[in-house]
């Protein structure tokens, strides 16, 4: 049994929102923050006296501070060396939680150092942790015990694609067999491939497009993900929810066999047609900055944890992530290199300033 307690996070820039997970986390959370590893800039500067731990820039004085590293830096595939830096900590005796992306081959290399030196090594894929994405996966299974699953459907700008295939396969219960077709584009922002994931029909569509200059935005969506039933539609709106449940519309006949919208015998003529499973808000921005990625963190630095304790075998959790890996590879060889788009950021817009419009337009 290992316990692991001392935590240090590698990396300022989505390092932080890992550092979050250590501010005011509540009580029964086992973890101490003990370091910050960084290059020495300011901001990793900054975010070690903000949270009164030494700021490390040797790698190799991570394990004298930690029992688990957050190695949260770019891999290969973002032109960073996080892959070879988990390695690097691995050889000393530290456990790795590791954020994601990352391309098979790093990923594998990974795994074998994990085994060679007995730590434990986990890949994060971040988002399957947040509430309302657990909702969904948790509805999901429910459903699939009980009724047929027909089809999937899935929506994500690139940046996040390796994360919306994660979604759907756990939601599926697994990634094979998998296989994408040709992707197709009518001129519009979005990219279509058809397929199937975990042998199930997929329809993916993704927003192939970077903005060089302001990467993070104009991408329209994060993650939308629907599963089609026999008895409906489970459908995850955004990555933050809401998850909503539309029942399949029931045709009601008579005693004559004809269609008799007037019946009362049927028990779904008096739900909604859409319901939401849980909040039927999403979280605001500032609750999601907050309270949904740091409880996200925490999660995945419990199951990190207790893995760890159990002596479980990373390579055997790893199989997943190494499918994973090799579809989303596949999937971006498809898609091709981004369309590179220059846009001014967008007017902000609410719900009752589209309210307050459509009362103005329709009388509604």
């Amino acid at each position: 049994m290992t316990s692991v307690t001392r935590v240090v996070v590698c990396g300022t820039g989505f390092g932080r929102v890992y550092l979050s997970a250590f501010r005011d986390p509540g009580p029964g959370f086992p973890f101490r923050l003990t370091g910050v590893l960084g290059r020495g800039s300011a901001r990793s500067k900054a975010c070690a006296e903000r949270y009164g731990v030494p700021l490390l820039t040797d790698p190799d004085e991570v394990p004298r501070h930690a029992d688990l590293a957050c190695v949260v830096v770019p891999n290969g595939v973002g032109g960073g060396e996080g892959a070879a830096l988990a390695q690097r900590l691995m050889a000393h005796g530290t456990h790795v939680l590791h954020e994601h992306p990352i391309h098979q081959v790093e990923l594998a290399a990974c795994l074998r150092a994990a085994r060679r030196h007995g730590v434990q090594y986990r890949l994060n894929t971040f988002y399957p942790h947040l509430a309302p994405v657990r909702r969904f996966l948790a509805a999901a299974r429910h459903l699939a015990e009980r009724q047929e699953l027909l089809y999937a459907e899935g929506a994500c700008a690139v940046h996040v694609s390796y994360d919306l295939i994660d979604i759907l396969g756990q939601a599926l219960g697994g990634l094979r067999p998998w296989q994408l077709g040709e992707p197709s584009a009518d001129g519009g922002p979005f990219t279509t491939l058809e397929g199937r994931l975990g042998g199930i029909p997929l329809t993916l569509r993704v927003l192939n497009q970077l903005d060089p200059e302001d990467p993070d935005n104009h991408t329209h969506l994060l993650h939308r993900a629907t599963l089609g039933f026999t008895g409906g539609t489970l459908l995850l709106a955004g990555t933050h929810g809401p998850v909503l449940w539309s029942p399949a519309l029931p045709a009601p006949r008579g005693d004559d066999g004809e269609l008799d919208f007037d019946t009362e015998a049927h028990r779904l003529v008096h739900l909604p047609s859409v319901q939401s499973v849980g909040p039927a808000e999403a979280p605001t921005h500032r609750e999601v900055y907050t309270d949904v990625w740091p409880d996200g963190v925490r999660r995945a630095l419990r199951a990190m944890a207790a893995a760890a304790g159990a002596g479980e075998d990373p390579m055997r959790a790893g199989q997943y992530h190494l499918t994973l890996s090799q579809i989303w590879q596949d999937l971006t060889a498809r898609l091709g290199y981004p369309d590179l788009v220059r846009r001014p950021a967008p007017e902000p817009v609410t719900a009752p300033d589209l309210v307050a419009a459509v009362r103005e337009r329709e009388g509604l």
